[in-house]
């Protein structure tokens, strides 16, 4: 790093002298990328990591879904002893030797110790037993789950001892457990205090309940997950996955409709017993994996699991509440590259349509009523292909059939109800290949995390917007954020493999395979857990990150400095314009650059300017001053705005450019002006501008002001 005294900061409220402040110079190094990967968790056989939640007292709940149910039983535990908002930087690894057999649930840790806290069947202290699910009319028992999903805690005490342990569990239909626990310090473990699985009849049931969050306002969100690509088929009692809607019809007592599935569920009241349930249908309806909300309550990153799916985005008209916004499709650009392990995304997003759930319930029933009696072999008892088509070309006023009309929509239900259907028809990216979790730490807020499961299938075929090679063993992205927490910009980060095609199982058991629940700890590290059979036994890794954050590259020029016009009155002031550009900017970086002029041989500025919100390549800043005959410069720096705004006066220059430039038709010697010498009877004239301070009257308080306003404007996300 070189220092180097400049003349371009002020102190933000005084106009004080920091002329000879010190400033960092970003170096052109490349330092290859270092991380770190470390085995933390081992599942029993067969069971995939689930439930991954860290509380804010620190406490990692997680569970073992579908194990191998000869020997071990789908659990719901926590990890206890362990601050996981508070890790020591060494954690220690699990050795892959270790066995399940080990212990008797089969669940192996690193680091604390594991509790069982609920296992399916265990006996309810309600009625009941875990994971049992039962019809709304009779009461009749329809399945046992093995396979517990999502946990969020909510607390009930300040001190986060004592709340309620709710659990997704995954099938269909799905259900919802309660546990109340409560921390015994004494044994330093949970006691369970009541248990039971709640009635969800009022939503009508849900379907296949995945992973999940929790608001910024405290209520769980649980993600159904559709896993049914085409609705048309919904009514056909010979289609292959038929038995789900007769479980679902014998839940009900009445035949579904499908479009009351496939959305995220918020848990309301969740600190009382009796909580209710709110099926947010704005947020579209597809295969769910979880729904993120961002700090500022209105934006939310929605992840769509299975093959040929679309990254969603959300943003809601009012803090706080998701029941009214604007639903948001991914379209992607891929880097010139085709390597999966470097090959990244620019990313736009393409409004679909905004609604509120009281207009999309209205349309949902319409499709009430529809039975298998309704189906006819060819045709379509809910929304077709045609009335897709017609909606997105009413939306891009674009015939895009070929059919030589425009068609149209009287509504936008199918930007809700068909949301990947509808998303892919107006241009969005539907390539995506088992995305799941997508994950956010407000603490680490650099920063969101998306899982692929595998890299395969639209995403390595050749065609449309993605084409990179094959991982079998998934990748996890870093999403990078503009202004407003939007998303511009996906890289891998997390490499899954090597992959080796002739082993037994074939992901090095020594790295992830199969990334599928993640989680952002408060210092910025990743929890991973796996869903793969390409390991013996599923894991969970930490993740880190040990090389240096890049350092925002970019450069600063200025253009020009130009007379615009030559003033009747050579003594008044002269007007100018100059033109400054940025380059080689850092994809999903903000900027700010600094212009100041100054007269040589004083102190004072002249005029400064600030260049805020400087993101994109090639961008111009034009500026017209008026100064009095003089020599000058011009100087300009270009800083990235948040290190700006963090530390006025250590800032990173990551580039500057200076220009001198005369005002008036004299000329300069060493900083020193000199009118034109002109001949006048035999007699040399030489008027010398010396000590000349025909300063604009006021001007330095208006450079204060400038100041004040400058420093104001740059604004840094909150």
């Amino acid at each position: 790093m070189r220092t180097k005294p400049i003349l371009i900061l002020l102190a933000i409220g005084l106009l004080v002298a920091l002329n000879i402040s010190p400033f960092v110079m970003a170096e052109e190094t490349e330092d290859e990328a270092q991380q770190s990967m470390t085995r933390i968790m081992m599942m029993p056989p067969e069971a995939e990591v689930t439930g991954m939640h860290v509380n804010a007292n620190g406490n990692f709940f997680v569970n073992a879904m579908h194990p191998d149910e000869d020997n071990y039983k789908a659990t719901v535990g926590v990890i206890n002893g362990i601050d996981w908002n508070n890790l020591p930087e060494v954690v220690p690894e699990l050795e892959s030797s270790s066995k399940a057999e080990e212990i008797w649930h089969g669940i192996r840790t690193s680091y604390g110790d594991y509790q069982v806290i609920l296992q399916s069947g265990d006996v309810l202290t309600q009625g009941g037993v875990a994971g049992g699910i039962y019809s709304v009319d009779d009461s009749e028992q329809i399945l046992v789950s093995q396979k517990p999903d999502y946990n969020a805690f909510v607390p009930v005490n300040n001190e986060g001892t004592h709340g309620y342990l709710y659990t997704a569990w995954e099938d269909r239909p799905a259900g919802l457990s309660q546990l109340e626990i409560e921390w015994d310090s004494s044994s330093s473990e949970w006691n369970v205090l009541s248990s039971k699985m709640l009635n969800l009849s009022s939503i009508d049931g849900a379907w296949v309940l995945c992973f999940g969050s929790i608001s910024p306002w405290g209520s769980p969100l649980f993600s159904e997950e559709l896993y049914f690509d085409n609705t048309q088929y919904w009514n056909d009692d010979s289609f292959r996955y038929h038995s789900d809607q007769t479980k679902l019809e014998h839940y009900l007592g009445h035949y579904p409709n499908p479009y009351d599935y496939g959305y995220i569920i918020e848990i309301e009241n969740a600190s009382t017993s009796e909580p209710d349930f709110l099926r947010h249908l704005t947020m579209g309806r597809y295969s769910h994996e979880n729904a993120l909300v961002m700090p500022d309550e209105r934006t939310v990153y929605l992840t769509d699991d299975g093959y040929e799916t679309v990254l969603f985005k959300f943003v809601a008209e009012t803090s706080g509440d998701l029941s009214a916004g604007t639903l948001y499709a991914a379209k992607v650009a891929q880097d010139d590259t085709r390597d999966s392990s470097i090959t990244g995304f620019d990313v736009e997003w393409i409004e679909m349509a905004s609604s509120s759930n009281s207009e999309i319930r209205t349309w949902i029933e319409e499709y009430d009523g529809i039975t298998t009696e309704d189906f006819i072999s060819g045709q379509n008892s809910y929304i077709t292909d045609e009335e897709i088509n017609d909606w997105a070309e009413g939306r891009l006023n674009k015939d895009l059939n070929g059919d030589g009309t425009i068609g149209y929509a009287l509504d936008d239900r199918v930007a809700f109800l068909e949301s990947r259907k509808a998303a892919a028809a107006i241009d969005a990216t539907d390539e995506w290949s088992k995305m799941e979790g997508v994950a956010f730490n407000e603490n680490a807020p650099e920063h969101l995390y998306l899982a692929m499961s595998r890299i395969e299938s639209a995403m390595t075929d050749g065609l449309d917007d993605i084409d990179v090679t094959l991982n079998s063993c998934g990748i996890v992205y870093q999403m990078t954020m503009g202004e407003e927490w939007d998303v511009n910009r996906i890289d891998p980060v997390i490499i899954g493999g090597p992959y080796t095609s002739s082993a037994q199982y074939e992901c090095d058991v020594n790295n992830m395979a199969g990334p599928d629940n993640l989680l952002v700890l408060d210092d910025g590290r990743v929890l991973v857990g796996e869903d793969t059979n390409k390991h013996e036994s599923n894991m969970v890794w930490l993740w880190e990150d040990l090389s240096e954050p890049p350092t925002p590259r970019g450069t600063v020029s200025i253009d020009y400095v130009e007379l615009i016009n030559t003033p009747v009155d050579k003594n008044s002031t002269w007007d100018y314009s100059y033109r400054t550009q940025v380059n080689q900017l850092e994809t999903g970086s903000s900027y700010t650059a600094i212009i100041i002029i100054k007269e040589f041989g004083f102190e004072d500025w002249k005029g400064v300017w600030w260049w805020n919100n400087i993101e994109a390549e090639g961008q111009q800043y034009d500026r017209s001053f008026s100064l009095p005959k003089g020599c000058y410069s011009i100087s300009t720096s270009l800083y990235e705005s948040q290190d700006l705004s963090s530390d006025v006066k250590n800032a990173t220059i990551l580039s500057d450019a200076t220009s001198d430039f005369i005002v008036g038709d004299g000329t300069c010697t060493d900083g020193v002006y000199s009118e034109k010498v002109e001949e006048t009877n035999g007699t040399d004239v030489d008027d010398t501008k010396e000590n000349q301070d025909d300063s604009i009257p006021g001007f330095g308080i208006l450079l204060s002001l400038l100041a004040v306003l400058g420093a104001s404007l740059i604004r840094i996300r909150q």
